[in-house]
């Protein structure tokens, strides 16, 4: 037969015991991807885990924001914000009497929502006329204080 029809591809595809003991990855190759799979999940874990921190944290503004959309709107109806007892509780459930029928809620399409960390956004009511109510949650650490991601936060702090 003449030889030089023979490609490389068919030389290549012979059933030959030899090739067979070598093919696949040896161990020292397997633990060189492993290791180097390993320090770039060190060098990228923390920067996605502080990214997954500050995220919360806009989370929580965004919430805030959108309850004191709300409790805007609430006010257009009613005249006047939730007190302290009502709370925002009054966003999604009637008041007990008085304002019942100017009550043109719910103002959310769900419950109230909890803050990224799983507590309760605290509501204050206006101290006087023409003031806003404070909307507020003790951030990561869910004590009053803190700093960085775990500092309280606000409605109407910054962005």
């Amino acid at each position: 037969m003449l030889s030089f029809l023979k490609s490389p591809f068919t030389t290549f595809m012979r059933r030959d015991p030899s090739r067979r003991r070598q093919a696949g990855y040896s161990l020292l190759e397997v633990l060189i991807v492993l290791t180097i799979i390993a320090l770039i999940a060190a060098l990228v874990g923390p920067r996605l885990m502080a990214q997954l921190d500050r995220s919360k944290v806009t989370a929580a503004r965004v919430q805030m924001r959108t309850l004191s959309a709300s409790l805007e709107t609430m006010r257009i109806d009613l005249g006047r914000y939730p007190n302290a007892q009502e709370g925002l509780a009054l966003l999604v459930q009637p008041p007990a009497a008085g304002d019942v029928a100017r009550w043109q809620g719910p103002y959310l399409d769900a419950q109230i929502p909890s803050d990224p960390w799983g507590g309760a956004y605290l509501y204050e009511a206006p101290q006087a006329d023409f003031q806003r109510p404070i909307i507020r949650t003790y951030g990561a650490d869910g004590a009053e204080g803190g700093s960085g991601l775990a500092a309280d936060l606000s409605s109407g702090d910054g962005p």
